[in-house]
């Protein structure tokens, strides 16, 4: 009697999304946005701190980009399920390659006039930064799904997008400290500027997509706002895995105050800067990398708490160290753990969320976790000025680990969840 072959598994593909060109675009486009933020951010940073000396006004650099970014989140979700995403795209490049020019133009002030009101005009392109990045966030998010053929593809490229952005990550600091330091502050932004028109350029040459058509009724702002509001809150996997990065970015993170790690307490410069921001990169990137090959979905939930937990050990052990090599070592292993936990988060609301309304879910996320960066800085400055630079990170890294084990214990749909 003939017995029917099995029928075989299909084969896992890596690099599936990389073969559309026009996610190729997005993925180029977002590495020299990421690249040229980066390297602003560490410019910034050791600007700011060279002309005060104050832990607290890094810690401000981050408040002064949260608040805005913050007060038109919702805003910018609603416009994100309203308006052509590509549109809000181009417009928030244009804005951001504005700031650009101007921190280069401040650098540049012959006459000094702008230099007599201090860092005043470098916090006011930061606020302006920060407002046009509040719409970039849910554009982009919703944007990225537009430009694959089947749900089957979100998994591979949100971990290649999140590879991009990492790679970036480690490009840019060290991009950043080494040009700062060899070429000059005008220089940095220079190329800080340039990234951002080549960005604009590539995106150029993606296809704008038509809006995703809703099921229901049109709804008023309110009701819109309401809608995606409800349903983050009405889906406890969702809002548990935003609780749980939105207080462990708050709380675990110490980049703001690596300038000081770098000046004061490890004493390697700007150089040494560059590298130490690269390091949680370059975790990130690897993990990210070996993920497009080994996909997590088996108990995701639980691997997710673990990595997060891990996070925070790593920074407990971070603000310890006073030796160069291990503090590397331990950003490095802290961004191999973020890697898991911000794969495994995105993968799960892209999946979970309906396409009508990814850009409201997005804004969400961005308020939970993206503005959770600008907030932690400036915690992490503020505590830095109250309890002195590590303790203020010791603190960080337990109450990280103390989150994590509150969300194990009351999240069990995230605790037992496999994707």
């Amino acid at each position: 009697m003939a017995t029917t072959p099995p029928i075989p598994e299909e084969r896992h593909d890596p690099y599936a999304v990389l073969r559309i060109p026009e996610f190729r675009l997005y993925i180029s486009a977002r590495f020299c946005i990421t690249l040229a933020m980066q390297i602003q951010a560490v410019v910034v940073g050791w600007q700011i701190y060279d002309l005060t000396k104050d832990p607290l006004a890094l810690g401000l650099i981050g408040l002064v980009e949260a608040i805005p970014s913050i007060t038109v989140a919702l805003y910018a979700g609603h416009v994100a399920d309203i308006v052509p995403r590509k549109r809000i795209i181009m417009t928030v490049l244009s804005v951001l390659l504005f700031c650009s020019l101007s921190l280069l133009f401040y650098t540049l002030d012959v006459g000094q006039v702008l230099h007599q009101f201090g860092t005043t005009p470098i916090y006011s392109v930061i606020f302006l930064s920060g407002l046009a990045r509040g719409f970039m966030g849910p554009a982009t998010f919703s944007f990225m799904p537009q430009l694959l053929p089947d749900k089957k593809f979100y998994a591979n490229a949100i971990t290649w997008s999140s590879s991009t952005w990492q790679a970036a990550s480690v490009a840019g600091p060290a991009i950043g400290g080494l040009v700062y330091a060899f070429g000059g502050v005008s220089a940095a932004f220079s190329v800080d500027a340039a990234l951002v028109l080549l960005a604009l350029v590539l995106y150029g040459f993606i296809a704008g997509r038509p809006l995703p058509l809703s099921n229901g009724p049109k709804l008023n702002i309110k009701e819109s706002l309401q809608t995606g509001l409800k349903f983050v809150f009405g889906n406890q996997i969702i809002l548990s895995a935003l609780a749980l990065d939105m207080f462990a970015v708050l709380f675990g993170g110490a980049v703001a105050l690596l300038p000081i790690f770098a000046s004061d307490i490890l004493q390697i410069g700007p150089q040494g800067l560059g590298l130490l921001r690269s390091a949680p990169a370059i975790g990130s990137v690897t993990m990210a990398v070996f993920m497009a090959y080994r996909p997590i979905t088996f108990n995701a939930g639980k691997k997710m708490l673990w990595a997060v937990a891990g996070f925070g050990a790593c920074i407990i052990g971070f603000g310890l160290s006073q030796l160069f090599w291990l503090s590397f070592a331990l950003l490095l292993l802290s961004g191999v753990l973020d890697s898991v936990s911000v794969i495994i988060r995105s993968t799960l609301i892209h999946t979970l969320t309906p396409e009508y309304m990814k850009g409201r879910v997005s804004s969400v996320n961005n308020i939970f976790v993206g503005s959770s960066n600008e907030i932690g800085s400036f915690e992490s400055g503020l505590a830095a000025k109250l309890l002195g630079v590590v303790p203020s990170v010791v603190f960080g890294g337990t109450m990280t680990i103390l989150i994590v084990s509150f969300t194990a214990w009351k999240a069990d749909k995230l605790r037992k969840l496999s994707l």
